[in-house]
C-alpha cells in the first residue's frame, strides 16, 4: 500500500497567533510564532513518509519563510481553521491524488520526524484517523486515506469531535513530540524540555525563557 502522505499545516496571520505567549514573548511574539512554524514544517519534510507540505496561510511574512524551506504555500480563503485545512487537502488532492492526506497543527516545535513517522504509519491503517494532543482535548494530527473524504473538526475540544466523527484515536508510544503542540507558557517549557527546533531555539534564547521559570 501507498505510505505517501502530503502534510497541511495552517499558519495564522502573526498577529492573531500565539496570543496566549504574548506576556512570556513580548515584542518577539512574531517572530516566536514564524519560528515555530517553521521548525514544525522543517521536521515534516524530513519525515521519509512525506512527500510534501502544504502551508495554508494568509501572511506575506509567514508564507516567504516556510517556501524557503520547502513548502508548497496556498492562500488561506480566511473562513476558519477548517475551511483553511480542507483548501490545503483540495490542492493536495489535485497534486497526488494518491497519496494520503493529512493536517498537522503548524505549532509543534519539538517535532522529531521519525516520532511522526510513527503516527503517519499507525494513520495509514484506517480511513480516518487522529492523534490527540498531550492534554487529551485537542487534536495535533488527524489523516485519511487515499480518497476518503477530509473532514478535519479541528478547533477547542477536537478530540471528541474527532471521535464522533469516526475518525480512529491513534495511540502508539513515544510520539510525545508530534502531541505537544504549544499556547502557553507552561506548553513551551514542556516543549523546551523535549527538545526545540533550531529555529524557535534562537529565538527562547532571546527571550531567556527555560523550563523552571513560570
Amino acid at each position: 500500500m501507498n505510505n505517501r502522505w502530503s502534510l497541511v499545516i495552517p499558519v495564522k496571520t502573526l498577529v492573531a497567533a500565539k496570543t496566549r505567549l504574548a506576556a512570556a514573548a513580548g515584542p518577539l511574539r512574531s517572530r516566536l510564532a514564524v519560528a515555530v512554524a517553521c521548525d514544525t514544517v522543517s521536521a515534516a519534510l524530513a519525515c521519509p513518509p512525506v512527500a510534501r507540505v502544504i502551508v495554508v496561510t494568509a501572511d506575506p511574512a509567514a508564507a516567504g519563510p516556510l517556501a524557503a524551506l520547502g513548502a508548497d504555500v496556498v492562500h488561506d480563503p480566511d473562513r476558519g481553521l477548517n475551511t483553511a485545512l480542507r483548501t490545503g487537502a483540495a490542492h493536495a488532492v489535485r497534486l497526488a491524488p494518491g497519496d494520503a492526506v493529512g493536517a498537522l497543527q503548524a505549532d509543534l516545535p519539538a517535532l522529531r520526524p521519525a516520532e511522526l513517522a510513527i503516527v503517519l504509519a499507525a494513520a495509514a491503517d484506517f480511513d480516518q484517523a487522529f492523534l490527540p494532543d498531550a492534554l487529551d482535548v485537542g487534536t495535533t494530527f488527524y489523516g485519511v486515506r487515499p480518497g476518503v473524504p477530509f473532514t478535519p473538526g479541528f478547533g477547542g475540544e477536537s478530540r471528541a469531535r474527532h471521535l464522533a466523527a469516526g475518525a480512529k484515536e491513534l495511540c502508539p508510544d513515544g510520539v510525545e513530540s508530534v502531541r505537544r503542540d504549544v499556547d502557553t507558557p507552561g506548553d513551551l517549557r514542556a516543549a523546551i524540555a523535549l527538545g526545540l527546533g533550531r529555529h524557535t531555539a534562537a529565538v527562547v534564547a532571546e527571550l531567556g525563557f527555560s523550563p523552571a521559570e513560570g
